[in-house]
């Protein structure tokens, strides 16, 4: 069984029983309370900290390290949010001290909330830079609205989202970066890891995974790494149809 979580403790006792029912459980894209879940491995698609770090370095880089910049999140529980979240703050305090955040609001994975956030965050601090969108809602969600607001090329947004659901957003100019990792490729290490642990092939102290057409990846603790995000712009992002 793989589950991606929305609520890293909400979930953990149904994964437990299943675990003490005999299946074999893994977390992929976001990790479920390691310990009251008793699931096995988590297959990150980055560690938190490249993709905070990630995010985090491009918006330094198109608004300056001396901005005031906002967030527009999922919900406040979802835990790769919370965990990026924190690591972009203390990145920031570390790196960029002159980089402030104006707000973080939730749009709760709704396109029409997740806008509305956006232009609230415009109306509130005019002084705002670049927008942070940290989800596949959110971050076209904060573009639509920027545009909206004839704010494209004056505001920033950046975020993780799909190529395809950012190229005509990346042409138009209104996002020059969109950050992510591969989805397709999250999910064959995700089947190729649980298909490992279900054969016996792939245990506790593990350092590696042989997946396939990926090529061996970093087994790190409980955590299976998928690798570095990935960067997609005008240059090569037609070259992607996920």
């Amino acid at each position: 069984m793989t589950v991606a979580c929305n609520d890293q403790n909400q979930i953990a006792p149904s994964m437990r029983k299943a675990r003490q029912g005999g299946a074999h459980v893994l977390t992929f894209d976001s990790d479920a309370n390691p310990q009251s879940s008793q699931r096995e491995f988590f297959v990150n698609q980055a560690t938190v900290d490249d993709i905070a770090h990630a995010l985090v370095d491009e918006m330094a880089v198109q608004v300056g390290p001396d901005a005031q910049v906002a967030v527009v999140s999922s919900t406040a529980t979802a835990p790769n949010q919370v965990a990026w979240l924190a690591s972009m703050d203390a990145y920031m305090k570390s790196k960029y001290p002159k980089l402030k955040m104006a707000a973080i609001e939730y749009g709760e994975e709704k396109q029409d909330l997740s806008m509305e956030k956006a232009t609230t965050i415009m109306n509130v601090y005019p002084q705002v830079k670049g927008i942070w969108g940290i989800t596949s809602v959110a971050f076209p969600a904060v573009a639509q609205a920027v545009e909206r607001a004839g704010k494209g090329g004056k505001i920033a947004v950046v975020g993780l989202s799909t190529p395809v659901e950012m190229k005509q957003l990346v042409k138009k100019g209104i996002v020059k970066t969109v950050i992510l990792w591969n989805p397709i490729d999250l999910g064959y290490l995700t089947i190729y890891a649980a298909h490992a642990v279900a054969r016996g092939d792939l245990k506790p102290g593990a350092t590696s995974l042989d997946a396939g057409r990926l090529g061996k990846k970093e087994v790190r603790g409980d955590q299976i790494l998928l690798g570095p995000p990935m960067k997609f712009n005008n240059q090569n992002i037609d070259q992607y149809d996920f």
